[in-house]
C-alpha cells in the first residue's frame, strides 16, 4: 500500500490488497495450522529463513493484514496485534527488558498499566519510577539509571485527560539511549501520530475507538523503525546478541529495522501466546473502516458537552483539552489541532457522593467499565478502574476522588446533554 495515501483511504485500503479471484473484504482465517508440501518448507519457517504461515500462535493472514493497517496508520515499519492493550504494553516492556532493569513511566496513566509496571514488574525483577509529566527536563532526567531500558508515557492519560509533551519526552529518552514509548490508544492516529513527534514504539488498546463498537478486546504494538538498537548494543541484548532459542539468530542484523517486532512475535508470542482471535482481528478491521468517521464526531460532541458542563453552576470543575481554560490546550492544538477524543472528566460540587449519586440516575449514559466507543458511558475511577491504588496513588496518577470519567459518543449532542441535565436536577 503506497504510503501516499491519506489516513481516510487508510482506513479503508490497507492491509488486506486482493488478488485477482480473491474476496475483496478481509477473509476470517479461522484455522490453527497451514499446510506445507515438504518438509525443508517447514524447517525454514521455523529458522525464520522464510516467511509464512505455520501456526496461528506466532502468526495468521486475518491478523496480519490487520496489524498491516495500523502500522501504515500510524506510520511505522511493523506491527503486530496481541489479545488485549494490557498485553501490547506487558510485550513491549519484556521485549527489551529482564530481571534487574529498570523503566521510567509518566505516573498519571490507566491504573491497570500502573499496576503493571508498579507491581507485576516488579515481581519479576523489573523496577519502575514514576515521574510527574509535566516536570521539566533536568527533573525528569534524574529518574534515569545506567539500567534504565524505557521511557512510557500516554498521548492522552487516561482518565485524568492530560496531554503528553511528545517533544519533550522523546528529547529526554534520546538523550538518555532509550526508546520512547507511547501508548496512543485515546487520539488514535486519526488524531496523533506520535511517531513524527519522535516516539519510537507506539502501542494501543484496539478495544477503545479502533473496535468502537465495544465488540472486541485487542491491543496492538507498532514499531517506527528509527531507534537504533546497534547504537545501544550493550543495554539490548536481546535484540543484538544471538538468540540461542533460533540457533544464534542476531534480530538486529538479520532483520534490520523489523528486529523489534520479529523478536516479540517469534520469541515472546511464541512463549507466551497473548494471541487475538482472527474472528477479533475481522470484527476490529471493520472498526478501522470508520475510525475517520467516528474520532471527529467524538471530539465535536465532547467538546459541546464540556463547555456545557464548564458552565452549569452545579459542576465543580471540568477537564478536557479542548477548553480555551485548561491547562493543556496549548499541547493539545499543538499535537492534536484537528481534535484530541471523546473522553472528558469532571467534578460535582457535593463532592465523591455526589458525583456517585449523579451517575446512579443517567438513563441512556451507562455506567460501564469500558470507555472510547460509539454509546456515551461514564465511570467513577476511584470506586472502580482505580480502586487498587491508595489515596496517594490516586493523586500521583491524576485521579480527584471525586473524578467523573465521561466517554462521549456518537448519538445526538442535545440527547447526551437532555440526560446529563435531568441527573443533575435529581
Amino acid at each position: 500500500m503506497s504510503k501516499k495515501l491519506r489516513p481516510e483511504t487508510l482506513c479503508v485500503q490497507a492491509g488486506w490488497n486482493p488478488k485477482k479471484g480473491e474476496p475483496r473484504v478481509l477473509p476470517i482465517y479461522q484455522s490453527t495450522t497451514f499446510k506445507y508440501e515438504t518438509s525443508e518448507q517447514m524447517a525454514k519457517l521455523f529458522d525464520l529463513e522464510e516467511s509464512g504461515y505455520f501456526y496461528t500462535r506466532l502468526q495468521n493472514p486475518t491478523n496480519d493484514a490487520v496489524a498491516a493497517k495500523i502500522a501504515a496508520l500510524e506510520g511505522g515499519v511493523a506491527a503486530m496485534l496481541t489479545s488485549s492493550g494490557q498485553a501490547a504494553n506487558f510485550f513491549t516492556v519484556i521485549n527489551i527488558c529482564q530481571a534487574g532493569d529498570h523503566i521510567v513511566s509518566a505516573s498519571t496513566i490507566y491504573g491497570g498499566t500502573y499496576n503493571l509496571l508498579s507491581v507485576t514488574l516488579k515481581k519479576l525483577g523489573i523496577d519502575c519510577t514514576f515521574i510527574d509529566q509535566d516536570a521539566d527536563e533536568e527533573e525528569i532526567s534524574k529518574a534515569f539509571r545506567p539500567n534504565t531500558k524505557l521511557l512510557f508515557g500516554e498521548t492522552i492519560s487516561n482518565p485524568g485527560v492530560m496531554i503528553l509533551d511528545i517533544e519533550k519526552f522523546a528529547r529526554i529518552a534520546h538523550a538518555n539511549g532509550v526508546p520512547l514509548v507511547i501508548d496512543n490508544t485515546f487520539p488514535t492516529p486519526i488524531n496523533c501520530r506520535p511517531f513524527e513527534w519522535g516516539a519510537d514504539i507506539i502501542t494501543h488498546s484496539t478495544t477503545k475507538y479502533m473496535d468502537g463498537h465495544a465488540t472486541s478486546v485487542g491491543g496492538c504494538i507498532v514499531d517506527s523503525g528509527n531507534f537504533d538498537w546497534e547504537a545501544q548494543a550493550d543495554k539490548y541484548p536481546g535484540l543484538c546478541e544471538p538468540d540461542p532459542s533460533y540457533h544464534g539468530l542476531t534480530y538486529t542484523q538479520a532483520f534490520g529495522k523489523g528486529a523489534f517486532i520479529t523478536k516479540a512475535t517469534s520469541q515472546l508470542m511464541r512463549d507466551l501466546g497473548a494471541i487475538p482471535s482472527p474472528h477479533n482481528a475481522f470484527l476490529l478491521n471493520i472498526g478501522l473502516e470508520t475510525l475517520h468517521l467516528r474520532m471527529p464526531q467524538h471530539c465535536k460532541n465532547a467538546q459541546i458537552i464540556a463547555e456545557w458542563l464548564e458552565n452549569n453552576d452545579q459542576v465543580a470543575w471540568v477537564n478536557y483539552p479542548g477548553l480555551k481554560s485548561n491547562k493543556y490546550h496549548e499541547l493539545a492544538k499543538k499535537y492534536m489541532p484537528n481534535g484530541t477524543c471523546g473522553v472528558l472528566c469532571f467534578g460535582l460540587k457535593g463532592g465523591r457522593e455526589e458525583s456517585i449519586r449523579f451517575m446512579d440516575k443517567l438513563d441512556f449514559v451507562s455506567i460501564v467499565t469500558h470507555v472510547a466507543d460509539a454509546r456515551t458511558c461514564v465511570l467513577h475511577p476511584a470506586s472502580h478502574t482505580h480502586r487498587q491504588l491508595s489515596d496517594k496513588q490516586l493523586i500521583e496518577a491524576g485521579v480527584a476522588p471525586d473524578l467523573i470519567r465521561l466517554s462521549v459518543g456518537i448519538e445526538n449532542v442535545d440527547d447526551i446533554i437532555e440526560d446529563l441535565k435531568q441527573a443533575l436536577e435529581k
